[in-house]
């Protein structure tokens, strides 16, 4: 009962071909057409409707917005603390909380900016982005500086993609920071994936790197930089890859989460950071989300099912592991992982709203998790872990949508990069990765479990402030505890 299996059942089973590092290629056509500014996670377009929805008193928007505002990391008081050189990893000093909580208070206070267009938001976020700019030199520590590199460096790229024009932002010296420092360990990662056989690394460690190269590559304006994350999510012979990611499709529609064999937090996680990355390369119109059939929407909807309590199939899945030339190993993942049905992280918001009011696809599964984590939040309302501060989040905020009339396709990215009214032109207008906390508490469901209306579901705006401080105050006496 298996079809479009993609590259067979276990990407393991067999594996020797893959077991040495493979060079990213450059597609012969990389040309030096001008990027899409802003163009990350959030076009102009996108921009422009928070503010007026907010302005407006939309729902579900201002709970949303709601949300950003109450978040210790979105005020214009924040001061950053930037270090030389962040490590993460055993057996080194870590510091890379300082990163992760300076970046994500960056970038909402970015954001907060866009929506209100109070300027001293802005002006924080500037701050902080030139503090680190100005001062950090490397990424150290064991293979989690992998993780450091890919995570912080597509997140950095997004905050500063905010405030680009800005006229206090070091925009040459973000350039240099994401160049120099972020992108060469995730490069290098998806080349030779820390000279480990090449299924050694689950899922999720190549999307966070593929994340990053692709955020350098826009903000950079590298093009070919660019293609080469667009061609290693197609063709790339990891395990993040989109086909190694979702080896197998049912009948039903679901495609197997290869990472669901393994634990419900890092699968949350990879479904996470493959949305961010199709959004950001849907935002240079670059269809992702609807490579191979749309099969990042099958496997999307196969993680929310689960999730969300569902049963689904797993296909018995033997990796092999080890470093080159050194030990080796394998493991085999023979069904999927328990789950908390209770766990989420602020990633469903953004892929429900792609599939079901961009492309108008039918996704249950979706937007029940959508409904279930709306309003989503961000870093800082997940737990003090690294876990929580994995995406950006806002997504209530930032990715709803209203329903297109017709169901449409990445527009071409314009022939200049200067910022149209509309944004880009289209009908229209997320060892082992920041490991799951031990108890649940850390990624917490937020919002209504409603599935009608489910857009709406984030909150009624005259009770949202209620909800918030009673949930703050909740949240307080379980960490003080």
């Amino acid at each position: 009962m298996l079809k479009a299996t993609g590259i067979g059942i276990g990407i393991g089973t067999g594996a020797t071909a893959l077991a040495t590092p493979t060079a990213l290629a450059v597609p012969a056509d990389a040309a030096g057409a001008p990027l899409v500014h802003p163009g990350l996670l959030h076009t102009r377009a996108d921009l422009d409707r928070m503010a007026a929805k907010v302005k407006a008193g939309a729902r579900p928007y201002t709970a949303g917005f709601a949300e950003l505002t109450a978040n210790r990391h979105a005020q214009s008081g924040w001061r950053a603390n930037p270090q030389a050189v962040v490590y993460r990893g055993s057996g080194t000093p870590e510091n890379y909380a300082t990163l992760y909580n300076d970046i994500h208070a960056a970038y909402q206070n970015a954001l907060r900016h866009h929506v209100s267009g109070e300027e001293a938001y802005a002006d924080t976020a500037v701050a902080i982005l030139n503090a680190w700019s100005g001062k950090l030199t490397r990424l150290e520590g064991s293979a989690d500086r992998f993780l450091a590199a890919g995570l912080y460096g597509y997140q950095f790229a997004n905050a500063a993609e905010l405030v680009r024009d800005h006229g206090d932002f070091g925009l040459e010296r973000a350039r240099e920071l994401l160049l120099n420092v972020f992108h060469p360990l995730s490069d290098s990662f998806l080349s030779h994936h820390n000279n480990a056989v090449v299924t050694n690394y689950w899922p999720n460690w190549d999307l966070a790197a593929l994340a990053c190269v692709l955020a350098t590559g826009i903000f950079c304006d590298e093009r070919a930089v660019v293609e080469r994350a667009v061609e290693y999510f197609k063709h790339g012979q990891g395990m993040g890859s989109v086909k190694h990611a979702i080896p197998v499709v049912h009948e039903d529609g679901l495609g197997e989460w290869v990472e669901a064999g393994r634990d419900q937090g890092h699968a949350l996680l990879g479904v996470g950071l493959m949305g961010t990355v199709c959004e950001m390369a849907w935002n240079q119109g670059i269809d992702l989300y609807g490579y191979d059939d749309s099969r990042f929407l099958k496997g999307a909807q196969y993680v929310a099912k689960w999730s969300l309590g569902g049963d689904v199939p797993y296909t018995a899945n033997t990796r092999k592991k080890g470093a080159i030339g050194g030990w080796s190993g394998s493991e085999t993942a023979s069904d999927v992982a328990v789950v908390d049905p209770g766990m989420t992280r602020p990633i469903w918001a953004m892929i429900a709203n792609h599939y079901t009011r961009r492309r108008g696809l039918p996704a249950s599964y979706l937007t029940r998790a959508a409904a279930k984590a709306a309003p989503e939040g961000g870093g800082g309302d997940y737990g003090p872990n690294s876990g929580g501060f994995d995406q950006l989040g806002f997504g209530t905020l930032a990715f709803t949508r209203d329903k297109a009339t017709d169901p449409v396709a990445p527009a071409p990215a314009p022939e200049s990069s200067a910022p149209a009214s509309g944004g880009r032109p289209r009908t229209d207008v997320t060892a082992s990765a920041s490991p799951s906390p031990a108890s649940g508490r850390d990624l917490a469901a937020t919002g209504s479990e409603e599935i009608v209306g489910w857009a709406a579901a984030a909150g009624v705006t005259a009770i949202a402030g209620g909800l918030l401080l009673l949930r703050r105050r909740d949240r307080g006496r379980r960490e003080a505890g």
